[in-house]
């Protein structure tokens, strides 16, 4: 009998941040690079959500809950969209920087 196996791509960007160390299907530059794209996201999410804080109140500003939560959520997926597009640079470097420490097979 014979068992064909399917073979998938597997892409990083996919995995929770959990299962990318372990996943066996990745090469270790690919982790390397996803994980530094996901380390630039979360300094671009407090950079960017630093720099929505008023200085000043006002009585024009909405401080509502709803209001809070979908500024959270557009610093989120722009944080995350420019990360994937590479604009801001931190992540390419630090994946280079990473990638070239790795063990020469």
């Amino acid at each position: 009998m014979e068992v064909n196996t399917i073979k998938s791509h597997v892409n990083a960007a996919d995995l929770p941040l959990e299962q990318l160390a372990t996943n066996h299907a990745l090469t270790e530059p690919s982790k390397i690079e996803e994980l530094s794209r996901q380390f630039e996201a979360v300094l671009l999410r407090q950079i960017l959500s630093e720099g929505q804080k008023t200085v000043f109140k006002t009585k024009y500003a909405d401080d509502s809950t709803a209001s809070q939560i979908y500024r959270d959520m557009t610093v989120q997926q722009l944080a995350d969209s420019i990360s994937r597009s590479g604009a801001f640079g931190l992540a390419g470097t630090l994946s280079k920087d990473l990638t070239r420490q790795l063990p020469k097979p």
